[in-house]
C-alpha cells in the first residue's frame, strides 16, 4: 500500500447532458487508466436533487493537491468544460481500507 496522502476531490458538472453522455466512455475509460496506474482510488457520480447539481467524488493519491489538480486537467471532461468546479481536499481516513496509513 503506498504512502501517498489520499486527496478527495469533487466535480460539479455543467447542466449539459448530451456533453455529459457523449464523453462519458471517454471519461470512464481515463478513469480507469488512473485506476490500473494506482492514482485512482474510488470514484463515482453524486446524485443531482433539487439542492445540488450533478457531480462526482474521486479518491485520489497524489504527493500534493498540484499533482491532483495535473493529473485531473487531462480528464476528457475538464477538456469539454463540463466541470464547472472542482475541489481537492486532503483527506485522512480513520476507519475502512485505507486507514492503515495514519
Amino acid at each position: 500500500m503506498s504512502d501517498m496522502p489520499i486527496f478527495a476531490v469533487t466535480y460539479t458538472y455543467a447542466d449539459k447532458p448530451a456533453v455529459l453522455d457523449a464523453f462519458r466512455p471517454e471519461h470512464r475509460a481515463f478513469l480507469g487508466d488512473l485506476l490500473e496506474q494506482g492514482t485512482l482510488l474510488a470514484s463515482g457520480p453524486l446524485a443531482q436533487d433539487v439542492a445540488n447539481p450533478a457531480g462526482a467524488l474521486l479518491l485520489v493519491e497524489a504527493t500534493d493537491e498540484a499533482g491532483v489538480a495535473q493529473t485531473l486537467d487531462a480528464d476528457p471532461f475538464a477538456r469539454e468544460n463540463v466541470i464547472t468546479r472542482r475541489t481537492v481536499r486532503p483527506w485522512v481516513p480513520v476507519l475502512g481500507p485505507w486507514s492503515d496509513r495514519v
